[in-house]
């Protein structure tokens, strides 16, 4: 690669991996104007050292602000702006603020949510799969994730749709890179609606709290802190949830199926031995994760393996080619169920290390044993193995739609 891309293609969303090679043996460092014109480290051994070192590579930043477009309006923007934001905060605020929210989302919560992600699992795929041809990503990687955390919210059945369609929006205003077509006044009006929703659905909280409600726990977190969060931070922490409970999880299970498609004899592999499943999940986090990369800002003038990078510079840790780096994982492009897959970095690495990431996997390991329980082996529908629709977003990234087949048992 003579030099970085100016601007981002249709192509490379699709499959950004050949970039990705080309960024990361040309340079440690390097600019990109495609990339918000940030300075890009791609190589495993920098990016880890980068997310801990929350002094010089800042989170309160990342210029969300900056990042957005003014086209959504003050009265959209205005709700991504609080004080306490969870993914724009560094410590010491950070610490107090994921101790909050931590304890409104424990590991024993979402360990006690198997039986019914099992149970839902169960009712999407046997319907799926009645089917001769099926869209794993509507029929199932979607929907599975929105019931459980709308109902870990509290939400409204008749609501699941909705919130669907507003996390997509979120997603579409806080990951895209480059101008790839979004439609900012559809995305602005889907916000005002989550919002409206939202406004609503806390203040019903704070006058009637419910048990194993979410948002009620998040109230009563936030009282035993010291003090309320406002309706606006509240809506910030809410919406974090909806996106770390949903988008990753849909894309996990979305990429994770292409993977297994375009390596069938890992994917037999699962089907004969349930028993792998949960070391295949890491892996797919490690193949083709859900989350392709991560900004931060500089606060001083500093340097990356030699490279300067002056203050107040945007940073982007490419974490989908990080976890390609051949100096960290022999034959990257290779999917194999059995790798040692330590040391990847699906879901981040620090302070901010993904909070949705436990429920995540629990999601992806139920989908994967439940559909090997029922099928053989997935294979793509009729002239749809080179037709994948992927997402819009370059920072997160999954297929739309993913039109298979099933050889049932």
């Amino acid at each position: 690669m003579s030099a970085p891309p100016t601007q981002l293609t249709p192509q490379m969303l699709m499959n950004p991996y050949p970039l990705y090679a080309a960024l990361r043996e040309t340079a440690a460092v390097q600019k990109v104007e495609a990339l918000l014109g940030a300075y890009v480290i791609s190589r495993h051994e920098h990016i880890g050292p980068v997310l801990k070192n929350t002094a010089v590579f800042s989170s309160v930043l990342t210029g969300i602000n900056g990042l957005m477009s003014k086209e959504l309006g003050e009265d959209v923007l205005r709700y991504f702006r609080p004080e306490n934001n969870l993914i724009a905060s560094d410590p010491p605020l950070h610490t107090r603020l994921r101790t909050l929210v931590s304890r409104a989302f424990t590991p024993r919560r979402i360990a006690e949510l198997e039986p019914r992600i099992r149970e839902l699992s169960r009712e999407l795929i046997d319907a799926m799969l009645a089917r001769e041809e099926f869209d794993l990503i509507s029929d199932l990687a979607a929907p599975l994730p929105v019931i459980v955390i709308a109902e870990m919210l509290g939400i409204e059945p008749e609501r699941r749709l909705d919130f669907k369609r507003w996390s997509d929006n979120v997603i579409q205003v806080l990951a895209t890179v480059g101008d790839m077509g979004t439609d900012m006044a559809r995305v602005g009006a889907g916000l005002r609606e989550l919002h409206t929703y939202l406004e609503g659905a806390i203040e019903q909280r704070r006058r009637a709290p419910r048990s194993h409600d979410l948002i009620s726990a998040l109230i009563e977190a936030s009282a035993s802190e010291g003090g309320l969060l406002s309706t606006v931070e509240l809506i910030g922490f809410v919406r974090l949830l909806l996106i770390a409970g949903n988008e990753t999880t849909t894309h996990l299970i979305g990429n994770g199926t292409v993977a297994l498609l375009r390596h069938p004899a890992e994917m037999a592999r699962l089907a004969a031995e349930a028993s792998l499943i949960p070391n295949a999940v890491e892996e797919m986090l490690r193949y083709d994760g859900p989350v392709q990369a991560i900004l931060r800002v500089t606060t001083r003038d500093t340097e990356v393996a030699g490279h300067p990078i002056p203050k107040d510079s945007r940073v982007m840790l490419l974490i989908g080619a990080a976890n390609r780096d051949p100096r960290k994982f022999p034959e990257p492009d290779r999917f194999d169920a059995t790798r040692d897959t330590q040391g990847q970095l699906g879901f981040g690495h620090g302070i901010h290390f993904c909070l949705g990431a436990p429920l995540a996997r629990l999601e992806a390991k139920v989908v994967f044993e439940e559909i090997f329980r029922r099928a053989r082996s997935l294979s793509f529908a009729p002239g749809h193995e080179n037709r994948i629709p992927w997402s819009d977003t370059f920072m997160v990234r999954g297929p739309k739609a993913l039109r298979l087949r099933a050889e049932r048992r």
